[in-house]
């Protein structure tokens, strides 16, 4: 994707924060990811928002080729910024798209300097790759993992399971989570040819010694059949909605 010049240019914290170089702006809400073992949030994944709480659809409705990578940049401040101002005492996940990161190590600046600039331990924060189309260059997906996790970061696979997330970017890019991907859940306890798909990921994962998170889980059914496969973090409405610009308090969670 050939990016215009205009956006290629870095922004200071505060200009991203406001959405400088858009022609628009946007917030984040943030919903929780449950330790059900621990009773504890484990983390908490950052949803762009409109700043009415419109949905990530309208946002991205105004998202093109030509300013993607400064909606990345704006996305993952925004996030931080948001997260220093609650006090987000767990992880942060931050979605990136592969081919709106031209240059890793200039994302990674912005991360950095948004990280010092608003206090918040880049040590906490994990980069999700989410793909909504095809990955134009394999080989700058895995430098752009490999950068990320030399510098402190923690990386996931987000919707594994859905579109291009599978086995074959699995083999491909070690990261240190993966999330399966709602389909894969939903009705689950009703399924068994997707019982067995998941017990086989979830030998894969624990042969690379990488974290399974189950996303999308909305029934007390699905939590019961997905834990006795051992798996332990979850994310979904059975447990919290994404909140706008505010955290869900784990008083507020039924674990069980």
């Amino acid at each position: 994707m050939e990016i215009s010049e205009k956006y290629r240019q870095p922004l200071e914290c505060s200009a991203c924060a406001d959405s400088v170089g858009l022609d628009f702006d946007f917030t984040m809400a943030f919903q929780p990811i449950v330790n059900t073992k621990n009773q504890e949030i484990f983390a908490y994944e950052a949803l762009v928002r409109g700043i009415n709480n419109e949905p990530a659809g309208v946002v991205f409705e105004q998202v093109n080729g030509d300013n993607l990578y400064r909606f990345d940049q704006c996305c993952r401040t925004k996030a931080i910024k948001l997260a220093a101002d609650l006090s987000m005492p767990t992880l942060l996940s931050i979605n990136f798209m592969p081919n709106a990161v031209y240059q890793p190590e200039l994302c990674i600046r912005t991360t950095l300097n948004a990280a010092e600039t608003y206090g918040f331990p880049i040590e906490n924060i994990i980069f999700e790759i989410t793909e909504s189309e095809k990955v134009e260059d394999l080989e700058h997906l895995k430098k752009i993992v490999a950068y990320y996790r030399d510098r402190g970061f923690k990386t996931a696979i987000d919707d594994f399971g859905a579109g291009y997330a599978g086995l074959n970017l699995l083999s491909e890019i070690r990261t240190d989570i993966v999330k399966l991907d709602m389909a894969l859940i939903r009705n689950i306890n009703e399924d068994l040819v997707r019982q067995v798909i998941i017990k086989g990921v979830l030998q894969v994962c624990q042969d690379l010694q990488t974290t399974v998170i189950a996303e999308g889980v909305e029934t007390k059914e699905e939590l019961v059949t997905l834990q006795s496969f051992g798996i332990d973090l979850f994310q979904g409405y059975l447990f919290a909605k994404p909140l706008f610009q505010r955290l869900t308090a784990v008083d507020k969670i039924d674990f069980d």
